[in-house]
């Protein structure tokens, strides 16, 4: 291959590269980070759903996770609908 045909092929090569750092690398440390959140579910976290909802988990039973919302009230969700964790109590 000449040095021109490589000239050629070097700006597209340099955006493929900035491309994967930039977007593909990022999103990778995202589901890696809710991966492990979501395997570190526990009884007696208080959570967040995708929906919004607040509540303390119950039980959980593979991928189906029971929440307390109310004293007398509990709901049953997806493990993968918990968005986050509440560390402020």
């Amino acid at each position: 291959m000449s040095e021109s045909a490589l000239m050629q092929y070097l700006p597209l090569i340099l955006i493929i590269v900035v491309f994967y750092f930039l977007l593909i690398r990022p999103q990778q440390k995202r589901q890696r980070e809710r991966s492990s959140l979501l395997q570190s579910l526990q009884s007696g976290d208080q959570v967040v759903t995708i929906g919004g909802i607040h509540g303390t988990i119950t039980a959980i039973d593979g991928n189906i996770v029971k929440l307390r919302i109310a004293p007398d009230l509990e709901v049953t969700f997806e493990r993968k609908s918990i968005d986050s964790v509440r560390r402020d109590v």
